[in-house]
């Protein structure tokens, strides 16, 4: 088998075993180190030389990407991710140098010893005793939004503590983590929150109450979008809901001025109907 496609068949990172069953020769891999398409890792594992250099540092540690790190190359939300999480057995020798953050834990998910990457399950259930709950918990629910990890199997396995709560109270419904943390934040409100529902043709974030409309903004809403939800906006005005508008920055470093003017939406029953 040609060197460079049995790499890049495995993210461009592989044990020299693992290329080897699949039908490369040892004089193969010489002629593909002598003209440097190639390049040996450390002992055992090679890498083409525009490999993800992420994957090449941790086969050379011996550790794998995971928790927000991990999360993050799979496209769900997470909050902070500008440190690499790493993950690594209790008896990897060399991990102790990893720049990162490295957790040693026993796998609840039998690592592939051939991936430089953890499981999305393993890795969530590290970044579940790694992150503040209310981080945590939006990315666990984008995993479910997105159907990236079963439920049902996660049920099945021996979780710890801190990664049960989370699959007992994460829900599929938030469209971002956001909205997740939003509604983890007024979890102890005695009013009814319902996320995402349709009114007069429009999906709106929340609905508290029976009038009360909470939209949360990102970056993305400009354009032929923001026209459509001022346009919306009237709608709802004009058929008696009220509606507040928050932007990220209000949500993550404003948050006592979103909860004061909440509050005091629900303390003049705008919430209710007449």
């Amino acid at each position: 088998m040609d060197v460079t496609s049995a790499l890049r068949a495995r993210d461009g990172v592989a044990r020299v075993r693992t290329l080897r069953n699949a039908g490369v020769s040892d004089h193969a891999l010489r002629r593909a180190r002598e003209r440097g398409l190639i390049f040996s890792v450390c002992r055992g594992w090679v890498a083409l030389r525009e490999a993800d250099a992420m994957l090449v540092a941790a086969a050379r540690r011996g550790v794998v990407l995971s928790c927000v790190t991990l999360a993050a190359r799979r496209g769900l939300w997470v909050l902070d991710d500008s440190g690499p999480h790493l993950a690594a057995p209790s008896t990897s020798g060399h991990a102790s140098s990893a720049r990162g953050v490295v957790h040693w834990s026993k796998p609840i998910f039998p690592r592939d010893p051939d991936s430089c990457e953890d499981s999305l399950e393993n890795a969530l259930v590290i970044l579940a005793r790694c992150q503040p709950y209310e981080s945590a918990i939006a990315t666990w629910e984008s995993a479910f939004r997105q159907r990236l990890v079963d439920p049902g199997e996660l049920e099945r396995a021996p979780l710890p503590p801190a990664a049960r709560q989370l699959l007992a109270e994460a829900q599929p419904f938030a469209d971002s983590g956001t909205e997740t943390i939003f509604l983890t934040r007024l979890a102890w409100l005695n009013v009814s929150i319902t996320p995402q529902v349709w009114i007069l043709g429009h999906r709106v974030d929340f609905l508290l109450g029976d009038l009360l409309v909470v939209q949360i903004d990102g970056g993305h809403h400009v354009g032929a979008q923001r026209s459509s939800e001022i346009e919306h906006d009237a709608l709802l005005k004009l058929h008696g809901y009220h509606v507040i508008r928050i932007g990220y920055d209000h949500l993550m470093n404003q948050w006592p001025w979103v909860q004061r003017t909440i509050l005091a939406a629900i303390a003049q029953r705008l919430h209710h109907a007449a």
